[in-house]
């Protein structure tokens, strides 16, 4: 019903940067929070950064500082700017959006995931 598709990923050295985005189409009647997880090899997934529909964000502390979250919502689109990239930032990052595909109707969407890739 809703798919979400990333872009962005790519290999860069220890103190670039990168611009992740994810676009959502299909049946949304509206989208409330978006975000960007990741996930390593051998490590849980975990919160990257989420937004609001208000433009309200979230950030853990091991990227605060460093990544910034935005959306444009006409466009149904989450962007996550990526800056002093780190080793440690090395992993497959997953777009999500929760909304809803008609006014009664919930939805939790995954994109499929793109490839960051911090060499030091």
């Amino acid at each position: 019903q809703v798919q979400l598709v990333e872009s962005g990923g790519g290999l860069v050295q220890a103190g670039g940067s990168l611009r992740l985005s994810c676009a959502a189409s299909g049946s949304i009647f509206s989208i409330n929070a978006m975000g960007w997880y990741r996930q390593a090899p051998g490590k849980q997934r975990e919160l990257v950064a989420a937004i609001t529909s208000g433009g309200s964000p979230n950030y853990p502390d091991s990227v605060k500082g460093r990544f910034t979250i935005s959306r444009d919502n006409a466009k149904n689109t989450v962007y996550l700017q990526m800056n002093n990239l780190k080793p440690e930032d090395t992993a497959l990052y997953y777009c999500n959006a929760d909304g809803r595909t008609t006014l009664w109707t919930p939805f939790n969407s995954w994109g499929q995931g793109t490839q960051v890739t911090v060499s030091s």
